[in-house]
């Protein structure tokens, strides 16, 4: 006769289960309790109400006799580099989200000329290289879906073969491949991204979702975490075919900008589950949708977060770069 099932599923004892030395609480799996995951214990979290009420703390003007002191901890605990600053004096940040969206002197990021693409940000290189089998890398080893982080491919009216998979539907030249390139932004780096390479945005598509850490550590732990969270998907087109960037919003990051799109509202208080809201910069009277010059200021974050390079190039097409190494804004990513 099997034992009865001790029904505790409460959350205060899974927590206590994972916290308490010792494992404490492990005889009541002998019984038949098994505590949730970690995994769906951290999902839980209601990290959207969480990055509102930061958001709203954000803008709480500081006496100034507190900004410095309040500054200089965040400066000695992410390692923020103020000399850059194109305002050093720290009593001239009103509030935090000033602080965290201060701008860089015009001499600190040198744009490359010689490559024809460069990093969109400050940042750590998570992963990069070809997209394979309609799925890319988080970080090495733990993938997502392409078509399930990009959303339906109904930005254009190109046709494609119903027998062709979604990765090759997105590439538009014959020969050609689809390459990707992950960058988390720190909290102590810079927050504005830019536009990597001269290229067009033809449309935006911004998925409201959960605001989870994007955290490395984060990332290896949650399949699919950049597919759950909140992001703005920028599609269009670069000289070799298909480009898109995407801003990953995260935790105490819900506000994601794009300085050419002042419709764009994130972070709402309520939004449908998997839902999509779709924008197009194509109209009668512009067909060419919004043109953005390499190195040009394109939106930011209120705190580090995740942009994601998805884009089509010939196959000889090579990163400059390695895995996990920093990088700043400007600097080449890769070249034909």
């Amino acid at each position: 006769m099997s034992r009865p099932t001790l029904k505790l599923r409460s959350w205060p004892l899974t927590i206590f289960y994972y916290l308490l030395p010792f494992g404490a609480l492990k005889p009541l799996t002998r019984v038949g309790w098994r505590p949730t995951s970690r995994v769906a214990l951290y999902k839980s979290v209601p990290t959207r109400l969480l990055s509102r009420a930061w958001g709203r703390l954000n803008q709480v003007e500081l006496p100034t006799w507190l900004r410095k002191p309040i500054y200089s901890l965040y400066i000695w605990t992410f390692g923020v580099n103020m000399k850059e600053a194109a305002v050093e004096d720290l009593h001239q940040y009103r509030n935090l989200s000033e602080f965290f969206r201060r701008k860089l002197k015009p001499q600190a990021r040198p744009v490359c000329d010689s490559h024809s693409m460069i990093s969109p940000s400050d940042g750590k290189i998570l992963h990069f290289g070809r997209v394979k089998n309609c799925e890319v890398e988080q970080v090495k080893g733990v993938t997502y879906s392409l078509e399930s982080f990009l959303g339906p491919r109904t930005w254009t009216d190109r046709k494609s073969s119903l027998s062709s998979s979604f990765q090759e539907q997105l590439v538009r030249k014959k020969g050609n491949e689809l390459y990707h390139c992950v960058i988390y932004l720190a909290p102590g780096d810079y927050h504005c991204f830019h536009s990597p390479t001269d290229w067009s945005v033809y449309h935006r598509r911004h998925f409201p979702g959960s605001l989870m850490s994007v955290n490395p550590g984060i990332a290896r732990w949650i399949k699919e975490l950049f597919c759950y969270n909140e992001r703005v998907v920028l599609t269009g087109g670069w000289q070799h075919g298909f480009f898109s960037l995407t801003a990953v919003g995260a935790t105490n990051v819900g506000s994601i900008r794009i300085y050419f799109d002042r419709d764009l509202q994130t972070n709402s208080p309520r939004y449908s589950k998997g839902s999509h809201n779709d924008v197009s910069y194509i109209s009668g009277r512009n067909q060419d949708g919004i043109a953005l010059r390499k190195g040009e200021q394109l939106g930011e974050f209120n705190l580090g977060s995740t942009i994601v390079l998805i884009f089509e190039a010939p196959k000889d097409f090579c990163f400059n770069l390695k895995a996990g190494q920093k990088i700043h804004f400007g600097e080449a990513m890769g070249s034909l």
